[in-house]
């Protein structure tokens, strides 16, 4: 009932490009999060999208996070982790805009999942960039590497590191200089993902971008989002009910906008 009632009062506070102040949002707004552009890529993924819904191959799942609404057995079947458990294709592509937007050299995806969220942020990525993608189940990792050779040109700029993020992300940290982008998708409770936003937040600049998924998908998390809107470094902050933006741009007056999407 949480997350209904907060889509409620979301559709009450959302608006659209009318009355948006900040050229940055306005452009932001019309170019990436309301566009409608299509890309070949799109085709591609979604197309093995369909293979993994028709996979009735059954895994054992390790979670080291807060786990599935819906899917509470340690043993599941690949095509419920994918209908469950993967980002839909309007979140998935709106990934692909921003990486193909920004143009990143250095991406972190905590939660890999089955990779399909990781083609749509390889696909558009530069070509000296890389990808650091996390996932803590060795079945999961397993499947998301031959997910991986969906597109064979981005492949090679995906690293996929196993295990606890607790462990591997401070591990990597230590080894990059900035972060551009962080997609946040792993442990959905309140004081994992404080924790990975406060050691990300070391390896900034200004004009990363961190995304923040399912924001509303439990009480922990809204508070969560609504700490990290808070904080001092967050200066624009966009509410798109599935996800959460938070950019760090010191020229930018401290606002947050609630706005319309999909």
């Amino acid at each position: 009932m949480h997350t209904f009632w907060q889509y409620i009062l979301y559709l009450l506070r959302a608006k659209d490009a009318h009355g948006l102040h900040s050229p940055f949002v306005f452009e932001l707004y019309n170019d990436i999060i309301a566009s409608d552009k299509w890309y070949y890529d799109f085709d591609t993924i979604e197309d093995y999208r369909d293979v993994l819904l028709t996979d009735t191959t059954k895994i054992q799942v390790t979670d080291f996070g807060a786990g599935s609404k819906r899917l509470n057995s340690p043993e599941k079947l690949v095509s419920d982790i994918t209908r469950y458990g993967v980002s839909q294709p309007y979140i998935c592509q709106l990934l692909f805009k921003l990486v193909d937007w920004q143009q990143p050299k250095t991406v972190i995806e905590l939660g890999t999942s089955l990779g399909i969220n990781t083609l749509y942020m390889a696909a558009p990525l530069p070509q000296q960039a890389n990808l650091y993608t996390f996932e803590g189940c060795p079945a999961i990792s397993a499947i998301a590497q031959k997910t991986f050779d969906v597109l064979p040109n981005s492949k090679k700029q995906i690293h996929l590191l196993q295990g606890n993020i607790n462990e591997t992300l401070p591990a990597l940290l230590k080894q990059l200089p900035t972060i551009d982008m962080v997609f946040f998708d792993a442990n959905h409770a309140a004081t994992p993902t404080l924790q990975y936003f406060d050691w990300c937040l070391t390896k900034i600049h200004n004009n990363s971008v961190f995304i923040f998924d399912d924001i509303y998908w439990s009480r922990e998390m809204t508070m969560a989002w609504k700490k990290i809107c808070e904080h001092p470094q967050a200066t624009v902050t966009i509410d798109l009910f599935q996800v959460g933006l938070v950019f760090f741009r010191k020229e930018q007056p401290k606002q947050h906008f609630t706005l319309k999407f999909a």
